[in-house]
């Protein structure tokens, strides 16, 4: 294949297993060891105790290493003495009775390496034989007991088999350590770079033990009764979709793989293109100049394409049918699901096809023929629809000017019961994407090819790996149906971290096409993705040239060489000084599947307490991990409407407060009598006033918690559901106090007025009448 021409890649690839996962450490489980414990203590807490005999001696690694130091350091045999570069036939040397404490670790060390690849030969042929007899069996079970007995035993095994694998990542991990220890301690001898290449080679790190994987999964697809569904062999294909896409840290791998098959058999497409239980997929995406169908997946627009010519195995034999795909992305808010076609073509003919020279009806004639060859006429709606996406492709081809651009390659595990697309799940692992016109070359157009050279060398900046597997989930499910249970507990385990749309052909685009791009993906901020995306930059400008040479005196060290960090000798025109996401969770985040009660209940995060709930300072709850989204701009600006309104409600109650304590200030107490009591005022604006303090600092809590929440991009709760509530609870009782304590001052006014006024004084005497009083 491509990359085994030109990189040694594709051996990585065969050899996709459980073990071969654990070839490198992950800088998290780096990190994570060196912050907690020596690893010493830590090999000891991790260990199974049954197999406590066959774990690296770590303690007697070390305690050699310390004697070489020691013999070093006081110019024994162990130390830098001289040793000349001749020799004589008849001079003997003196030799030293005793081996140095050098030579005894390196003895030391192989032994322990043969002890672990002994042990590890030995169960996984223990765990062959089990399954073998599990096959056995699995047919003749025709109760339920006896079926939930083999599917006891049949999990058994599998737990085993991770076990075996975290017993062979915690001696690989050891062997890393004690090594760099060397070589920290005898700077002299350095051995750490030779022997972990020399430890690659060994059975028990690279060997692929997927078989078991599969067996088990034949196990599991028995005892279910799995039926297998009818092949598609129309030569134009479609599938309507949803797709959810994660990403899985490479150790996590075989875990879900193990919970994957217990629901679904291992797919195997072509057995022969299989190792283990993976394919390799070589896909081509074609592009122009432009990046145009990149900016338009990217933008998730109405109709953005994606066209690719697919095929499964290493370089297409000459005459092999290939797939020509073409992806349609829909709107899924209007209810609209994506829309992969495809349809095949013989691998001669598609330079053809992309030039425009091979035409319909030669596409036809060729697809006659293929089906009186199997004996299976072509009817006339498998032309009609193979003439309407040949034709659709040609032109869209034709009209952008697309050419060959990026290449994917990966191995996939796929799990669905066979040629039923209903419910499928796909892991990706050992994903690589590569240029398909070399930097310095000829391009694929120049040579008459669709696809690059295999035997020309490629770049380091022509390729970029992907740190992580990708496991997609993809339902084609009838109306009314919703998605099995186990789907949801296997996002539940924290294995997975949904990534929102993430594309493998937009990443490596990105990547590789630095200068072309306009706009880049969310993800390439991620703190796990930067490394090996440093790793496809280019070099920073060297200054060696007007640079003076290291002189070096007798009698002094020469200067100390800066490490070898990618991030301080490559730099990414994409990336900026550091990064800004973290998508993964922390591995001690994980649960895992079928974590007890007690350990999922240990590790949930302290619940705010009734009354910080009920005064909306905290959310209810915390919202589970998910996916970044895709953020407007207009939601920051929601955002500070929203505090804008609350700040004016506070600021409004605030001003009313301050103006009655003002009113009271300057009023005479001894009118109090005849109107509303200065007491009476000041006490309405200290029930206002506290509340209007309230009012400003939920507004101010809330504004920061939401713009925190929006800049991580993650769907989380942003909706206060109890904080509105309990301040519009806290209004009215005020209002209620207030008109309470009104109308009591109001009624004691009353009554202490009608107390004050003196009785109104009888009517005078009337006077008789002038007339009367002259008679």
């Amino acid at each position: 294949e491509l990359c085994a021409a030109a990189t040694g890649w594709g051996r990585l690839c065969a050899s996709s297993g459980a073990t071969s996962q654990a070839n490198e450490p992950s800088a998290s489980a780096q990190a994570a060891l060196a912050l907690a414990m020596k690893y010493g203590k830590y090999l000891e807490d991790k260990q199974r105790p049954e197999w406590s005999s066959y774990y690296v001696n770590y303690k007697a690694l070390k305690d050699l290493i310390k004697e070489a130091q020691a013999e070093a350091e006081n110019g024994g045999a162990g130390g830098p003495a001289f040793s000349p570069r001749t020799t004589s036939l008849t001079v003997q040397r003196v030799t030293n009775q005793k081996a140095s404490a050098s030579e005894r670790f390196f003895k030391k060390l192989e032994e322990e390496v043969k002890k672990i690849n002994d042990f590890t030969a030995s169960l996984v042929m223990e765990l062959r034989k089990k399954l073998s007899l599990l096959l056995e069996k699995a047919p003749k079970a025709a109760d339920e007991s006896a079926k939930k007995q083999l599917l006891a035993e049949a999990k058994k095994v599998g737990d085993e088999f991770l076990a075996l694998e975290k017993f062979v990542n915690l001696n690989y991990m050891g062997f890393h350590k004690i090594l760099k220890k060397h070589d920290k301690c005898l700077p002299h001898a350095p051995c750490r770079q030779f022997y972990i290449s020399h430890l690659h080679q060994q059975p028990w790190v690279q060997g692929n033990y997927s078989d078991l994987l599969v067996a088990l999964s034949n196990v599991h697809s028995k005892l279910r009764g799995d039926a297998v569904g009818e092949k598609n062999e129309d030569a134009a294909q479609g599938f309507t979709r949803s797709t959810t896409k994660y990403w899985v840290r490479n150790e996590n791998c075989s875990a879900v793989k193990h919970h994957l098959l217990q629901h679904l058999p291992v797919f195997q497409f072509d057995k022969n293109n299989f190792a283990g239980d993976a394919q390799l997929i070589n896909s081509v995406y074609l592009d122009n100049s432009s990046c145009e169908l990149y900016h338009g997946r990217l933008d998730k627009k109405p109709g953005a394409l994606a066209l690719r010519v697919r095929w499964y195995g290493s370089d297409p034999a000459p005459g092999s049918l290939v797939f020509m795909e073409r992806k349609t992305h829909k709107e899924s808010w209007k209810g609209e699901e994506s829309v992969k076609e495809r349809f095949l073509v013989r691998e001669d003919n598609v330079v053809g096809f992309i030039d425009g020279d091979y035409t319909l009806q030669q596409a036809l004639a060729d697809l006659e023929a293929a089906g009186l060859k199997k004996g299976k006429p072509v009817s006339q709606e498998e032309k009609d629809k193979f003439t309407e996406i040949f034709t659709e492709i040609g032109n869209a081809i034709d009209s952008k000017q697309l050419r060959p651009f990026i290449r994917t390659q990966y191995m996939r595990t796929a799990f669905q019961i066979p040629f039923d697309a209903t419910v499928r799940v796909s892991l990706d692992t050992n994903l690589t994407m590569i240029k398909e016109n070399p930097e310095e070359g000829p391009t694929c157009s120049q040579t008459g090819r669709w696809y690059r050279d295999p035997h020309l060398p490629i770049h380091r900046t022509e390729l970029t790996r992907f740190p992580h597997a990708v496991l997609e989930v993809k339902l084609s499910l009838p109306e009314g149906m919703t998605s099995p249970p186990w789907v949801q507990e296997m996002v539940d385990s924290g294995y997975l971290t949904e990534v929102h749309k993430f594309s493998k052909f937009i990443h490596g685009t990105a990547t590789l096409f630095p200068d072309m791009v306009r706009a880049v993906p969310y993800w390439v901020d991620d703190v796990s993705v930067r490394p090996s995306m440093l790793e496809s930059a280019p070099e920073k400008p060297s200054d060696a040239a007007g640079s003076k040479p290291r002189v070096l005196v007798a009698g002094k060290k020469a200067p100390a060489k800066k490490s070898k960090d990618p991030q301080d000798e490559l730099t990414h025109p994409l990336l900026g000084d550091q990064p800004t996401l973290k998508l993964m969770a922390d591995p001690d985040e994980v649960q895992g599947f079928g974590a007890g009660s007690t350990t999922r209940a240990a590790r949930q995060p302290r619940q705010p307490n009734w009354f910080m709930q009920a005064i909306g300072l905290e959310p209810p709850s915390k919202p589970a991990r998910t996916t970044l989204m895709k953020i407007e701009p207009k939601t920051f600006f929601a955002n500070e409407r929203t505090f804008l309104a609350w700040l004016h409600m506070a600021v409004t109650l605030g001003s009313i407060s301050a103006a009655l304590l003002g009113f009271a200030a300057g009023s005479d107490e001894s009118k109090s009598g005849e109107g509303i009591s200065r007491h009476l005022v000041e006490l309405i604006a200290l029930i206002l006033l506290p509340l209007g303090m309230a009012m400003a600092m939920y507004a101010l809590y809330t504004f920061v918690w939401r713009a925190n929440n929006i800049a991580k991009k993650k769907a989380t709760q942003i909706d206060d559901r109890y904080g509105p509530l309990a301040l519009c609870g806290a209004v009215v009782a005020a209002l209620v106090a207030i008109f309470m304590i009104t109308t009591i001052d109001f009624w004691e006014v009353m009554a202490e007025n009608a107390a004050n006024t003196p009785p109104s004084p009888s009517p005078p005497a009337m006077s008789p009448p002038l007339f009367i009083a002259s008679l």
